[in-house]
């Protein structure tokens, strides 16, 4: 059966929290997420949320094609480390609507030691009452279609003694282990466990070893190993009350994939632990709120007019904007050019704008649209890839001004804050036009795009942090106009993706966990590297070409 990725978080703790890196990273873009960007944007999925507490991280990412099927996407965090005011133990989540259905991702650091199983659940007790969401879906995370939770949460083994627990790992004998799991003694007598599940633990506990080695804790305190990282999930029941979506809960199914811990990793007295989930949606809200048409190339400046249909069900905001973006795009800013979605009425129902000139990307590549909603923070309306070839200028004795600069040499980690000195994009003349919204579209095959370290450039965000500061700062190159700040990557494409051999051990990560759809008639997937994703059940770069698309699938 063909699958599809939809959401991708990595959960992160007892990263460095030190003063000095918190201060680094509430100023630039933190480290685990560039890392995680760069790796995961050439497989096309694009960061949707992200959420710190201290050394607890949080990041959400989504294949680029099913941001606008994401919604209310919403973050929150519960101290409980020395009764509530450090947080170094508590929880982090991030919510949203998918395809009409609330999920949830909880990720905990629970407190640690054998003896401390009760006061983990009344930790997780804690949470789970002080995490409150704002709208009219679900407000607790319990409300949820669906609730996915996850991280250190320390249950340990009881009973047995260090030398039984090893000679159980050694000979495999994992199931005898599994009684006297604290986590799972406990989903037998709390009723706050009730309908939590979780899948076999058929790895060796993933703690605590002696770091740079697959050795157990050496030490003068010899910690007994534990099965302390966890991935659990939550249908809300048929008999709970009505879906937050308005549907029948019980017709989202989940199918646990794959389950495993990692042991090559070493950098950490924990083993990462990975789980891919299925998801059945018994239906799917699968209308985007802005249809996007463009022509199939851009070659000259002329052509680059976009235009777009509104829901009537969507409220539009004047700071709307709508972005280019090259194809492995890493978030919703990371583009190379904007423009202000003030539009121009084509017919009462169409709408457009124009890229001005000099905004525009010079060369050949693979490029895609997205309109980005400020009331929604995410891109609710995406096109399917489409080429730009324009003429390379010249470089002049001026390419030098650090007006015209593209500001090569800025910390990509750093998100500048420009904005436009006008808003009102003036149209041209376009090629013919064809739909190329998610619905309805093809999807050529994507190339892969450099890393920020390669790239060296600057993410830039069209509008300011607070609309409080309206005042525009000068665009690179621009001469007025509704123009936006344009950005030249290199010419050359990365070879074929792969992690430079020393990243696998310097990341720190503990579990993550990987989302697929499924077409709930059982055909054909939601997106087009199924293929690839059902045969060998690894990231393709790259879709694996138009005909499932157009047999019936989510697209683009």
């Amino acid at each position: 059966m063909g699958f599809h990725k939809l959401g991708h978080p990595p959960r992160l703790q007892e990263v460095n929290s030190m003063i000095n890196q918190r201060l680094k990273d509430a100023l630039f873009t933190d480290q685990w997420s560039e890392l995680f960007m760069d790796a995961l944007g050439p497989f096309n999925f694009v960061l949707v949320s992200t959420v710190r507490m201290q050394g607890v991280i949080l990041l959400l990412f989504a294949k680029y094609y099913h941001l606008p099927f994401l919604r209310d996407v919403q973050t929150d965090r519960t101290r409980t480390g020395l009764g509530g005011y450090w947080g170094n133990k508590g929880g982090v989540s991030v919510r949203l609507a998918a395809f009409g259905h609330m999920l949830c991702f909880l990720n905990c650091h629970l407190p640690a030691h054998m003896d401390k199983a009760e006061q983990r659940m009344d930790n997780f007790q804690t949470i789970l009452s002080l995490q409150q969401f704002q709208g009219p879906g679900a407000q607790g995370i319990l409300d949820h279609d669906l609730v996915f939770w996850f991280g250190d949460l320390n249950f340990r083994i009881e009973s047995y003694d260090l030398h039984f627990v090893k000679l159980a790992i050694d000979s495999e004998q994992l199931h005898q282990l599994w009684e006297k799991d604290q986590l799972n003694m406990a989903k037998n007598t709390w009723p706050i466990l009730k309908g939590f599940q979780e899948g076999p633990l058929n790895f060796a506990p993933t703690f605590k070893f002696d770091v740079g080695t697959n050795k157990y804790d050496t030490s003068a305190k010899k910690r007994k190993p534990a099965w302390t990282d966890r991935i659990l999930w939550k249908v809300k029941a048929p008999g709970g009350g009505p879906s937050p979506s308005g549907r029948e809960s019980h017709r989202l199914q989940v199918t646990q994939h794959s389950y495993r811990s990692h042991m090559e990793y070493t950098v950490s007295d924990h083993k990462p632990v990975a789980a891919q989930f299925v998801l059945h949606f018994a239906f799917r809200d699968d209308v985007p709120l802005v249809r996007l048409e463009v022509a199939d190339e851009w070659v000259r400046p002329e052509q680059a007019v976009v235009r777009y249909r509104i829901e009537t069900v969507f409220a539009r905001s004047s700071w709307d904007w709508i972005g280019l973006y090259r194809v492995g795009f890493r978030h919703c800013k990371d583009y190379v050019a904007y423009v202000w979605a003030k539009h121009e009425d084509v017919d009462g129902s169409t709408y457009q704008v124009t890229f001005s000139e000099d905004s525009l990307p010079k060369g050949h590549g693979d490029f895609i649209l997205g309109y980005y909603s400020h009331t929604h923070s995410i891109l609710i309306g995406v096109t399917e890839p489409f080429q730009i070839s324009l003429p390379t200028s010249e470089p002049t004795s001026s390419s030098t001004d650090s007006s015209g600069s593209s500001s090569e040499d800025e910390d990509d980690s750093t998100l500048e804050l420009l904005a436009p000195k006008s808003r009102s994009p003036s149209p041209g003349k376009s090629k013919r036009h064809r739909s190329r919204s998610p619905g309805l579209a093809r999807f050529p095959n994507l190339a892969l795009r450099p890393s920020s370290r390669e790239r060296r450039g600057t993410s830039r965000s069209p509008s300011p942090q607070s609309r409080h500061l309206p005042q525009a700062a000068p665009d690179r190159g621009s001469n007025g106009g509704s123009r936006g700040s344009s950005e030249e990557g290199p010419p050359g494409l990365p070879g074929a993706w792969a992690f430079p051999p020393s990243v696998p051990r310097s990341l720190g990560l503990l579990p993550a966990l990987r989302l697929e759809t499924v077409d709930p008639g059982g055909g054909s997937s939601w997106g087009p590297d199924r293929e690839a994703l059902a045969s060998s059940g690894s990231l393709s770069p790259s879709p694996q070409g138009r005909q499932g698309l157009e047999e019936g699938g989510l697209g683009p």
